[in-house]
């Protein structure tokens, strides 16, 4: 089975899996860090494991947004 025309799709391709890689790595790591700093606080509610994801998909939105966003010449 031949293989499709190569258009340049692939450099696309490689480029947001990473930006997701990066997007679910970043919100695991701040998951863990919240609920490891909530035990160690000993919150009795789980502020820190609700705030840090939260903080952290805002700065991957931002960075996403940054990088995909137009290219000045």
């Amino acid at each position: 089975m031949p293989l499709p025309p190569n258009n340049g799709n692939n450099k696309d391709l490689l480029r947001y899996a990473g930006l997701a890689t990066q997007m679910m790595v970043g919100l695991g790591i701040a998951v863990f860090i919240g609920l490891k700093a909530d035990a160690w606080l000993g919150l009795s509610f789980p502020l820190l494991i609700w705030l840090l994801p939260l903080l952290a998909l805002v700065a991957i939105f931002y960075k996403i947004i940054k990088d995909t966003g137009r290219k000045q010449p």
